[in-house]
């Protein structure tokens, strides 16, 4: 059963929740900006400078924040921590909710830090089975990565979530964004690391389907055996 939070606690949860994701997403985007202004058109070095910095503030925000919400910053990993039992229905759309806040507020301070107006539409093209797949697959092994992890080393989730995400920018063909808030909140955002507005909705459909998938993976894996 899920613990019964207090007043003050739920509010420290919900604000970790949403400053977390909010740097999350200023670093995906504030980095993928950066790297592409200083590549000179080359998009393997942009992209490698986005994912170095990437899998490292995820390092850092889940160590911080860990401790204090779980630190989610995901409404796929909030889902299966709801299916596990861990957070209760009313706080799990609670958490949805800010990290989605969370998400927008980061990209437009990215946008504001790089002098870039704040209100855009990405145009970048992200469809197809490839990319549908890519991210079912990639969200898949971030749940795994969280769940098997803090199955026997809780210490250790930071450091297997930020160097699964480094892997998987570069082993998916869409680049692993693996969490519906950061995909809606990419698509505001016409820079590189954005995704068009009518292409987030398969995306955000296909990470779900994957963190469904590992849920019940693990359960597999962890059931008991039959007397």
């Amino acid at each position: 059963m899920p613990e019964k939070i207090s007043m003050p606690e739920g509010a420290r949860k919900l604000v970790s929740e949403f400053v977390g994701t909010a740097f999350l997403l200023a670093t995906v985007v504030g980095s993928g900006i950066m790297g592409d202004n200083l590549s000179g058109g080359n998009d393997g070095i942009a992209l490698l400078g986005n994912t170095l910095a990437t899998g490292a503030i995820l390092v850092v925000l889940i160590l911080a924040f860990g401790p204090i919400s779980g630190a989610h910053f995901n409404p796929a990993v909030t889902l299966v921590m709801y299916l596990k039992g861990d957070v209760s229905a009313r706080l799990s759309a609670a958490y949805c909710l800010v990290q989605l806040v969370g998400a927008v507020t980061g990209v437009l301070l990215a946008h504001a830090m790089f002098d870039l107006p704040l209100h855009q539409l990405s145009e970048t093209q992200r469809y197809g089975g490839g990319q549908w797949l890519s991210e079912a697959i990639a969200t898949l092994g971030l749940l795994m990565a969280i769940l098997l992890t803090g199955r026997v080393n809780a210490g250790a989730v930071p450091f297997a979530v930020g160097l699964y995400i480094t892997a998987g920018y570069w082993f998916t063909a869409s680049t692993s964004f693996a969490n519906p808030a950061v995909t809606l909140a990419r698509s505001l955002s016409n820079t590189f690391s954005g995704i068009a507005p009518a292409d987030a909705p398969l995306f955000i459909l296909s990470q779900f389907v994957g963190a469904v998938l590992a849920f019940g993976l693990y359960r597999w894996l962890y059931s008991k055996p039959a007397d």
